[in-house]
């Protein structure tokens, strides 16, 4: 049974249906050879008093439609001119015409110089810089310019020396020697590759910065390294192998950690597109470091003496200011992934006022922290992870993790340790995480610590007898309180986090922060 209502009949065909209803759909019956006609405009009824020799568009008049079309930097507008429609491309969108003016809009037609370089430097924005991303990307491209044009002139000039080192272009060199010993240099280098990676995966997420930082001032060292094999040719296999090694450390850290960078600048998920233009921004601008070089050593190679110890004059300067453009440019990375340090800094902040900060401000506060030692010099250190055997456990704590139950997914502890080169004790709070813990078990633990950080601090708990000034009903009051503060808060939390947009669904923790605990039910 087909249905009978008038939205049925819609679909029938016009020609053997009767009117609908509905006035719009209600088709005249038009002759074939119609259709073949051009089609005008033309406009067949009256509105609001307008009569339709008003409406109709005299042939000798260009009218504009309002509104304009922008690719790829550039500005273009529809213009009718009688039945017939026109594209007309004037200037570019940064070009400060007012749009709005017909006289003005096309004004940078007339100057050809200063067309050309708007677009050329459309072309040039279009072929370096993806469509899409963060408003600091821009900034990092800059410092990066910077790094990559220094590093790569560097290791012109230190691949020249090695050359003079092994005998290269002198009838006195062994051709298989040499070949020899770039190749058990470079196997050397890789296989030590291997193992870093393998022992610091985890590092490359939780400390981003810190070890793409570290690795490139690695980097800049074994340039110097390879710049004294000139100076010491007997030792050339020892000093080239010892640079190749930090140069294939560092190598892979830059690949590992190039992803991540990438997705934190991506805002539309176009992460292909910023990978891809960072790979010809990185051909290009390591192109103008060879020129650099190339341009040096044709500057002075009618000085052999001077040639020589070109490298030498010129390393301090370059390798400054390759590695301030790396430590800049890591400062305009603002990533949204959620680690144990950011998370201590968006919930402290949260703490205080109430409002979560962005990536942008958790970037600013976290730094690159190249020792690693911004979190132990506070005042009560929260760390995550298991319990350390040589630190001391309050009696309290032993007592509060005797009542442990099933239903937890998380304990918090204080301990004793011994920090520094002189070994000074210091308070601090553990987070023992259960296995099968998720990332809500991390933000509502962290929170909880925080939350009690705070209370001893404001109490002025700061001394070595801290444990023995609490007693048992003071922690548990205290964890008790704290707990139920952190759940009434974490969706409102939540929610804050998402909005400025932090990834939540993850927390990225170390290997030492990675370690759980199973509970023991045989124990009961």
């Amino acid at each position: 049974m087909h249905s009978s209502t008038p939205s049925s009949r819609l679909f029938q065909n016009p020609s053997k249906s009767t009117l609908t209803q509905y006035p719009i759909f209600n088709f005249p019956k038009f002759a074939s050879k119609k259709f073949i006609k051009p089609l005008r405009i033309s406009i067949d009824y009256e509105h609001e008093g307008v009569s339709k020799e008003e409406l109709v568009v005299p042939s000798n008049v260009t009218r504009r439609l309002p509104f304009i079309i922008k690719s790829s930097g550039k500005v273009s507008r529809y213009f009718i001119k009688g039945d017939s429609l026109e594209l007309l491309q004037c200037v570019d969108e940064e070009g400060g015409v007012d749009v709005d003016d017909s006289s003005s809009f096309c004004l940078g037609l007339n100057d050809g110089f200063l067309k050309l370089i708007k677009l050329s430097s459309s072309a040039a924005k279009d072929f370096f810089i993806p469509k899409q991303v963060s408003e600091n990307y821009i900034s990092y491209v800059k410092w990066k310019f910077l790094h990559r044009v220094f590093s790569s002139a560097l290791q012109v000039l230190a691949t020249q020396a090695m050359f003079r080192a092994i005998g290269i272009g002198q009838s006195r060199s062994l051709a298989s020697s040499a070949a020899f010993n770039w190749i058990l240099k470079d196997g050397l280098g890789r296989l030590s590759r291997c193992i870093y990676t393998a022992s610091l995966a985890s590092a490359f997420d939780t400390n981003l910065k810190r070890v793409r930082f570290s690795t490139s001032v690695l980097f800049s060292l074994s340039i110097g390294v390879e710049l004294m094999t000139p100076v010491f040719p007997q030792y050339f296999l020892l000093l080239a192998s010892i640079a190749n090694i930090a140069k294939q450390i560092s190598l892979s850290c830059y690949l590992a950690t190039g992803s991540a960078v990438h997705r934190s600048f991506a805002v539309a998920d176009n992460l292909g597109e910023v990978s891809a233009k960072a790979q010809i921004q990185t051909v290009c601008f390591d192109n103008l470091g060879l020129l650099v070089a190339v341009l040096l050593n044709m500057l002075f190679r009618n000085n052999q003496r001077l040639q020589t110890s070109l490298p030498f004059v010129l390393y301090p300067i370059f390798s400054t200011f390759d590695l301030l453009g790396i430590y800049q440019g890591l400062k305009h990375i603002n990533l949204q992934t959620l680690t144990k340090n950011r998370l201590e800094i968006i919930l402290e902040r949260w703490i205080e006022f109430r409002l979560v900060p962005s990536p942008a401000e958790v970037s600013e506060a976290e730094g690159i922290d190249l020792l690693g030692s911004r979190g132990s010099k506070r005042l009560w250190p929260i760390r995550i992870g298991c319990l350390d055997p040589r630190a001391k456990i309050p009696a309290l704590s032993m007592m509060a993790m005797q009542s442990l139950c099933s239903d937890d997914s998380y304990f918090i502890t204080m301990e004793l340790s011994s920090q520094g080169f002189r070994r000074i004790p210091k308070l601090g709070i553990v987070i023992c995480l259960r296995e099968g813990a998720n990332s809500v078990d991390i933000i509502t633990a962290l929170l909880q610590t925080c939350y009690i950080r705070k209370s001893l601090v404001n109490n002025r708990l700061k001394r070595r007898d801290t444990c023995s000034e609490l007693t048992l009903r003071d922690w548990s009051l205290l964890t008790g309180e704290s707990k139920l503060a952190a759940r009434d808060d974490f969706i409102t939390l939540n929610k804050q986090m998402q909005e400025q947009g932090w990834i939540v669904k993850n927390v990225l923790l170390s290997a030492e922060e990675q370690v759980r605990y199973i509970f023991d039910k045989t124990q009961l």
